[in-house]
């Protein structure tokens, strides 16, 4: 059996999911879409912590909501919940890859060698 804590928050995200579908000039199915991908890419990250898990669902939740129209437009699809699923679920994804890439250059060795050629 599920943990009180548990029932009460998957309920009052349900709400909260539902409540803003309601909205004026909120698309419903993109809010419905992109919460969707954002719980498969949040339950598909196992190897962080809880806080983390629960950053990426808001902020994939976010961002394919926001990228559904551009996600729609570049791939020709019809249904705003269906490209906002496709981008929450990649988002997330792709800005972890850039950020390990960043952190994989060195700067100091790029900033000297660019120095030493004269600048730009």
């Amino acid at each position: 059996m599920a943990e009180p804590t548990t029932a009460v928050t998957a309920s009052l995200v349900v709400a909260g999911v539902s409540l803003a579908t309601l909205l004026p000039g909120v698309d419903g199915n993109a809010v419905i879409g992109a919460f969707a991908g954002a719980a498969l890419m949040a339950l598909h990250a196992r190897d962080v912590s809880v806080f983390s898990r629960v950053a990426y669902l808001f902020i994939s939740w976010i961002m394919g909501y926001i990228a559904a129209p551009l996600v729609m437009r570049q791939v020709h699809l019809q249904e705003s919940g269906v490209a906002a699923f496709l981008a929450a679920a990649v988002v997330i994804a792709i800005t972890v890859q850039i950020i390990e890439r960043i952190k994989a250059v060195d700067f100091t060795q790029w900033i000297t060698s660019w120095l030493r050629r004269g600048g730009p």
